[in-house]
């Protein structure tokens, strides 16, 4: 297999959310409603776990308010979440304060950024779930995914989810399966598992969750 650049191209562009109205952005308010209640919502985590053995390193990328990097956290994992709103950092502050967040765009996540955090920088499991790869920037999703896969380990996976046409925030892409399976092969990963949502669904028009793997062939120039 050929190398691939991990490169960004330029300077880092506002994405989708940033660029939403304020009442597009419920996201926080709707999830710490449901952490109060004491509702379900470790369905993404639930199939994180599964993919990864007992204390794995695991990365949440676009971590929102941290429900599943901290979730994770509580099942044993070494988990380091990555969000840019600060709005939602501080709200994972509050709910959970001993997750490690660091404020970074995906786009910016690097071993040297990990490093200089003192965290891991080389993980077991990436999750990128909860529509962040609908909310990227324009024209950004084949270099989110090279920078992703370049802090996966070799051998080690990345957990997707997001509403692939239609359904998600109004602010997010149209992302149809077969260009999100064709963007990540383009970068050297290769997508095992595609499913209709995080109970293992079948492929359906709603929700997409799919598991795809950087080769222990793979290599990022530096």
């Amino acid at each position: 297999m050929s190398d691939h650049e991990a490169h960004p191209p330029g300077p880092i562009p506002p994405n989708r959310w940033e660029q939403a109205a304020a009442h597009e952005k419920g996201y926080g308010r709707k999830f710490a409603q449901l952490v109060t209640e004491g509702a379900d919502i470790h369905g993404e985590a639930r199939v994180a776990d599964v993919l990864v053995g007992r204390g794995s390193t695991i990365l949440d990328a676009g971590a929102g308010m941290g429900r599943v990097g901290a979730r994770l956290a509580e099942l044993g994992h070494d988990v380091t979440a990555v969000e840019k709103d600060p709005a939602l950092i501080a709200m994972a502050a509050d709910f959970y304060p001993d997750l490690p967040m660091i404020e970074s765009d995906i786009l910016g996540v690097t071993p040297e950024l990990l490093r200089a955090h003192g965290r891991p920088t080389a993980y077991d499991l990436v999750v990128v779930v909860g529509n962040v790869m609908i909310l990227l920037a324009p024209d950004t999703e084949r270099w989110a995914l090279s920078m992703l896969a370049q802090v996966t380990r070799p051998g080690g996976r990345i957990l997707f989810g997001f509403h692939p046409v239609g359904g998600g925030p109004t602010h997010g892409r149209h992302y149809p399966p077969a260009e999100f399976i064709a963007d990540a092969e383009s970068v050297g990963l290769q997508v095992e598992h595609h499913f209709g949502g995080y109970n293992l669904e079948p492929v359906g028009p709603d929700y997409a969750v799919f598991v795809a793997r950087r080769p222990t062939s793979f290599e990022v120039l530096t």
